[in-house]
């Protein structure tokens, strides 16, 4: 069954890898990043009929509301959100931490994500839908002084507390944690870690299970 899909973060790395993989399996996906020239390249890629995008800034709640509603317009409805949308941080640990870093880090990782949710919610109550949300290895273990890591265990957290939320009227929600992705983050490239396509498959796995199966987490690690 085809289905639409929001996807923030659109543009590289998991997002666009996620979309590519999304309509290859049937779906339909609505892109949204900043960046409008990789947006307009990838629609031209996975064509007109199947994918349209709109320029935004995740951390912008106004902006994000007219993504919400363009896509509304755009396909008459929501199924699934992928809140993919993310940022590290240059400086590790605490003391040594850049401040202004932090600010960024928390608006894109923490209050975009709280954003697309709230925005969505409605629209994925109305369709039973599906809300996809990538947390990090890194929420799910201690990390010395790492605030990146802190700001994935809020979205670790948050999703297991929003799949409750959503049963009550039968929606889904999934949490996605990949250790090490091989995604433009890196200046270096890290062949031996997860590449983009490995979280792509997993989140059109969660997507493609029978709406009986809530799939609640997935938690994927380099074999190597």
């Amino acid at each position: 069954m085809s289905k639409t899909v929001l996807i923030t973060g659109a543009s590289s790395g998991i997002g666009k890898a996620t979309a590519q993989a999304l309509v290859k399996a049937g779906h339909k996906v609505a892109l949204t990043a900043r960046s409008d020239d990789k947006l307009t390249k990838l629609v031209d890629e996975l064509g007109s009929d199947n994918a349209v995008a709109f320029v935004a800034d995740a951390t912008s709640y106004t902006e994000q509301q007219q993504v919400v509603k363009q896509t509304l317009e755009h396909y008459g409805h929501i199924d699934a959100v992928f809140a993919n949308a993310g940022k590290g941080v240059s400086q590790a640990g605490t003391e040594n931490g850049d401040p202004q870093e932090w600010d960024q880090l928390i608006d894109i990782n923490i209050k975009a994500l709280l954003w697309t949710a709230q925005l969505t919610l409605p629209h994925l109550r109305s369709s039973e839908g599906h809300f996809i949300l990538t947390s990090s290895a890194a929420g799910r273990r201690p990390i010395e002084g790492s605030i990146y890591g802190a700001s994935k265990w809020f979205a670790y957290g948050f999703g297991q507390n929003l799949a409750e939320e959503m049963k009550q009227w039968g929606g889904r929600c999934t949490t996605i944690c990949p250790g090490v992705v091989n995604t433009p983050f890196f200046e270096e490239d890290k062949a031996d870690k997860l590449q983009p396509q490995d979280v792509a498959d997993a989140v059109v796995f969660a997507i493609d299970a029978n709406q009986r199966n809530s799939v609640r987490e997935i938690y994927l690690m380099p074999t190597h």
